[in-house]
């Protein structure tokens, strides 16, 4: 465990907070109802991708680590988006900066959908301590993969657990 997460999690134990972390973050259970807006300002929802398998990756312009695995996140769209497969960026970048992060999603060629998380609902719902974190969501609304943290190089526990979801009928 990272040591900023191994205080993080102390301070957050030592002051009562984890009674208001949600269950939902971990794998096997359900999804929450997050709702967002995409990069047109349109609404969005999880619940209307039910029935897919959906990669949800929660980032900032402005974080290093998740800049550094967006051509991981674009290969693995690439890979799997003709199977059905549903990749969606989580931008937390603040209030009135959606033309900043379209610009930023074109110059790194981020391909799958953007949606537009200033206030960081998604952190609330899903518990997440940081960005980024990814979770992969089975067909039935459930989480059947968390990551915490930057993907490492190479890696292929998300491509794996993306497989697990397409085959679970």
């Amino acid at each position: 465990m990272r040591p900023v997460y191994s205080i993080l999690i102390a301070t957050l134990v030592a002051a009562g907070g984890c009674k208001d972390i949600p269950p939902a973050s971990g794998a096997g259970h359900p999804a929450p109802a997050f709702t967002a807006q995409d990069l047109d300002g349109k609404p969005v929802s999880l619940a209307d991708l039910r029935g897919k398998v959906v990669v949800m990756n929660e980032w900032a312009t402005w974080c290093e680590p998740c800049r550094g695995e967006i051509p991981q996140l674009e290969a693995i769209y690439k890979q799997f988006a003709s199977q059905g497969v549903v990749m969606i960026g989580v931008s937390v970048d603040a209030f009135g900066t959606a033309g900043d992060v379209r610009d930023f999603s074109r110059e790194h060629d981020m391909t799958y959908p953007i949606w537009l998380d200033p206030d960081k609902r998604f952190a609330a719902q899903f518990g997440t301590m940081g960005v980024p974190e990814t979770f992969v969501i089975d067909r039935g609304g459930r989480i059947s993969r968390r990551q915490i943290g930057a993907l490492p190089e190479g890696d292929t526990t998300l491509a794996s657990a993306i497989r697990s979801a397409l085959a679970d009928k």
